[in-house]
């Protein structure tokens, strides 16, 4: 009885987990894409300071080796570690929807009438049947 309780708890549990979460706000949006962007910064900060303790680990192993009279094998060439610099996030520009963009809209009005003064049955003859 107590297994059956709690399967259904556990179930009733997974379902309200699984209920539609409403859309993110504009604002909500713009401030997860910045947080994304701190944590690829803070990413690259981690990768230039890990590849500075590298050089100067292996330089003081060279160091040391030499001091000690060992042989040692030339290292292998990477490339210089790259400063990833201070933190610059700038927000990308919203983008208009078609309609504001005027794609869409319509033609101006007629200011004057046209411009030609031939009657109309002569530019579109009606066709006899």
């Amino acid at each position: 009885m107590k297994k059956l309780l709690i399967a259904t708890l556990f179930a009733g549990v997974s379902v309200a987990a699984l209920a539609k979460l409403p859309p993110l706000s504009d604002e909500a949006k713009a401030k997860a894409a910045e947080a994304a962007a701190k944590a690829a910064w803070a990413g690259k900060v981690d990768g230039y300071l890990l590849c500075k303790s590298l050089d100067k680990v292996a330089a003081s192993y060279y160091k040391t080796a030499k001091a000690a009279g060992k042989e040692t094998k030339p290292p292998t060439p990477t490339p210089p570690c790259a400063d990833p610099g201070a933190f610059a996030y700038k927000a990308p520009e919203a983008v208009k929807p078609i309609e504001a963009a005027g794609a869409h809209s319509p033609a101006g009005t007629a200011v004057s009438p046209p411009s030609t003064k031939q009657p109309d049955a002569v530019i579109n003859p009606a066709q006899k049947s």
